[in-house]
């Protein structure tokens, strides 16, 4: 394979709701471009994307596939991504490196949630997109309500450079208003008459065409004068504004295509190579001195890695785009995020899962190479002219769905955990957590398909047999009151005994509240004298303060320690639920040793009973942590999604709107939050979407936190 330049190369995401038609029209693509001889199918489980058997058995796109062709002298890179939400982490990847976007949109059902939520992410990433209506040779086509759905979806910037005859099962023909040509297929092998356009159709192509014509011209002030001079453009200056227009996402430009039955196909990609930026017009991306790395191959060599991947019989693949400079066989770069030495041992252009090895690639091109030690997904290899630079990592939704995971064997925990930090690996939206709190492994992931995937993936390839669990939750303890207790250890078993005496008081800390004085206990005065402090930061958030008031020798300083020692053991398992306790100043005000018996452990086991004691009268309360959410909903299913918040203990706290959406911004607490996507993409038919974040703690209701307690007590019971 030649080495293209990178004025020759072309790199597109191909994004849509699941069944609008991707995979196929990426496999004409490559037909078309004669990487393959012959397209497959998805029911013959033969196409180049869509390999995996995962993939095969559910008939769609879960991962992303980088792909390639060549086409009118230029490599245009394509990468096939999923079509659900669950799986939007490998459509970012996918967008990171290339430079236009195809959104590829089912002509039987018009724009659809995935078309909703991937232009969200395409917009928030400035990416320049192509619309392909895919799918006109289907019984149910509706070319012109897809139109209205997707100007109603994207606004006016949606303009028409072709609109099909036949739409339906006998589809074979559409006129392309920008060269004003009829192009009728013969079958489904791509090949295609070049017609003039019937009379019967002039006067709606010529329409088409003068709203193309001054789409274009408004992008560019010079097209635009001479527009209004001369009332038309030509064919390239047309090209011309709509390439401005593409590039500011001011024009979204619509095609006709049956990726199924190759109709459209080189149009398409004549278009995407003609018109679409190519890497060099692109913004120019800055690493992390803010500094613009030019795509250029003549400058210092850079690569950014965007996805990893593990394959049987080869191990760890790593894709990557060339930022700047060309990258040869047998390059040393330096990973700019550990320092650690790698070299490009091979190269390859990848089509799926076939590899061709290649000895150089220039900036702007993808391609993929093997056998790296330390370099994964977001890592920036580079020569170490560049000091050390790197790329900004991506940026990924936060998780929506949340599991505990455990394998049913205890033998196989060592080998799942290696499993799941591999699988984070090569999806960063799959989260892993070992949590000592909640004593689990937590997963998190975008939906429950997300995570259903990976434990087919853990079951069926790795022959680990797992299981789902609820998930705990992090709660935390406080109180809310002054309380005061006092405990005696004392153990005599005939040599030297145990003996050690605690008193206390604790309170709640309140940030910046000068040193105890004084307490007030059961009617009592008791007078403080704080002789030493103890302000400990938990790891789990909040304050534990530790005062030291003992005068006249009562308890000896070095026991001191020991009886925080035991009082955090408490504070690490709560007295309620075995939750982490927080917020909390305690006083030793007195106590009692022997001069013989008392040691270090009569001493922290007096000072964590005291504690647990003085803990239980001091009005002890749960917090539960609190989510901000916000709800990306259709207007028609709003009323639904309210009520299923409220029954959730949400507190709604704004509503507004955006581009389509109705949005719902609510505090709803994690408890509630089970589940919820599957709930949410049950009640709205998958039309919404949402995110979350860490929000605050905040108490339980006591309904709540009686039914907290009566549980932990259940299963201490059973323990």
């Amino acid at each position: 394979m030649k080495t293209y330049l990178t004025n020759q190369i072309k790199n597109v995401a191909l994004l849509g709701n699941t069944g609008s038609g991707k995979t196929l029209l990426a496999e004409s693509m490559m037909f078309e471009g004669k990487v393959i001889e012959r397209k497959g199918t998805i029911e013959g489980k033969s196409t180049v994307s869509d390999y995996s058997e995962i993939e095969q058995q559910n008939q769609r796109s879960i991962f992303s596939t980088i792909l390639y062709t060549e086409f009118l002298d230029h490599k245009l890179n394509i990468i096939d991504t999923p079509g659900s939400d669950d799986f939007v982490g490998a459509v970012i990847s996918a967008m990171r490196p290339t430079d236009t976007v195809v959104m590829v949109v089912n002509s039987q059902y018009g724009v659809e949630v995935g078309t909703e939520i991937f232009n969200r992410h395409a917009d928030q990433m400035h990416k320049p997109m192509v619309i392909a209506v895919n799918q006109l040779d289907q019984d149910k086509a509706n070319f012109d309500s897809t139109v209205e759905s997707l100007k109603q979806s994207l606004g006016k910037k949606v303009v028409l450079v072709q609109y099909p005859i036949n739409p339906g099962t006998e589809f074979n023909a559409f006129i392309d208003v920008l060269v004003m040509k009829l192009y009728k297929f013969k079958g489904d092998t791509g090949i295609r008459e070049d017609l003039p356009i019937p009379a019967e159709e002039m006067d709606r192509a010529t329409e088409l065409r003068n709203a193309l014509i001054e789409s274009a011209a408004e992008n560019d002030e010079s097209l635009m004068e001479k527009f209004f001079d001369q009332g038309t453009l030509s064919e390239e200056e047309i090209r011309k504004g709509m390439a401005v227009g593409l590039k500011n996402r001011n024009l979204f430009p619509v095609f006709c295509t049956s990726g199924k039955r190759n109709i459209g196909t080189k149009r398409l990609m004549d278009f995407i190579i003609n018109v679409a930026p190519n890497p060099s017009e692109s913004p120019m991306p800055k690493n992390d001195g803010n500094k613009e790395i030019k795509c250029d191959a003549s400058a210092p060599t850079s690569l950014y890695f965007f996805k990893t991947s593990v394959e049987s019989h080869i191990g760890e693949i790593n894709y990557f785009r060339v930022m700047s400079g060309k990258v040869t066989e047998g390059m040393d770069l330096v990973n700019s995020n550990n320092d650690s030495k790698e070299r490009i041992a091979q190269l390859f252009v990848v089509a799926g899962k076939n590899r061709n090895k290649v000895t150089e690639m220039v900036a702007g091109d993808i391609g993929a190479t093997v056998k790296l030690k330390n370099t994964k997904t977001n890592h920036t290899l580079a020569v170490s002219a560049l000091g050390g630079t790197k790329f900004e990592s991506m940026t990924f939704p936060n998780s929506k769905f949340r599991t505990a995971i455990k394998a049913k064997s205890e033998s196989d925990t060592e080998k799942m955990g290696e499993l799941l930090n591999r699988a984070h690996q090569e999806d960063p939206t799959i989260i892993v957590e070992h949590s000592k709190e909640l004593r689990q492994i937590i997963l998190s992931g975008q939906g429950e398909h997300h995570l259903n995937i990976l434990k087919w993936h853990l079951t069926n390839l790795h022959k680990i047999e797992v299981e789902f669990l609820p998930p705990r939750i992090p709660y935390r303890e406080t109180i809310t009151k002054i309380a005061a207790a006092d405990y005696r250890h004392k153990k005599q078993s005939g040599g030297a005994g145990q003996f050690g005496e605690v008193h206390i008081v604790i309170e709640p800390h309140v940030e910046g509240a000068p040193a105890p004085k004084q307490y007030k206990i059961g009617g009592k005065e008791i007078n403080i004298s704080v002789r030493g402090t103890d302000e400990i930061n938990l790891d789990w958030g909040g304050k534990l303060v530790f005062y030291n008031c003992i005068v006249g020798g009562a308890i000896d300083a070095r026991f001191l320690p020991a009886i925080l020692k035991g009082i955090m053991e408490k504070i690490e398992q709560g007295p309620l639920t075995g939750s982490y306790a927080r917020d909390i100043r305690v006083a030793v005000y007195d106590g009692k040793m022997h001069p013989v018996d008392s040691n270090e452990i009569s001493f922290r086991l007096a000072g964590r009973n005291a504690f647990k004691t003085a803990f239980k009268e001091a009005g002890p309360k749960i917090m539960e942590p609190v989510y901000e959410v916000e709800v990306l909903v259709p207007a028609d299913r709003m009323g639904d999604v309210m009520s299923d918040l409220q029954n959730r203990r949400a507190i709604i706290m704004g509503m507004g709107s955006e581009k389509g959406f109705e949005i719902i911004n609510a505090r709803v607490p994690l408890a509630e939050m089970n589940k919820y996507s599957t709930a949410l993409s049950s009640l709205t038919s998958g039309r919404a979407t949402y995110n979350m974040k860490f929000a605050a703690y905040e108490q339980v209701p006591s309904d709540v936190q009686e039914k907290l307690l009566k549980a932990y007590e259940a299963e201490q019971e059973e323990e």
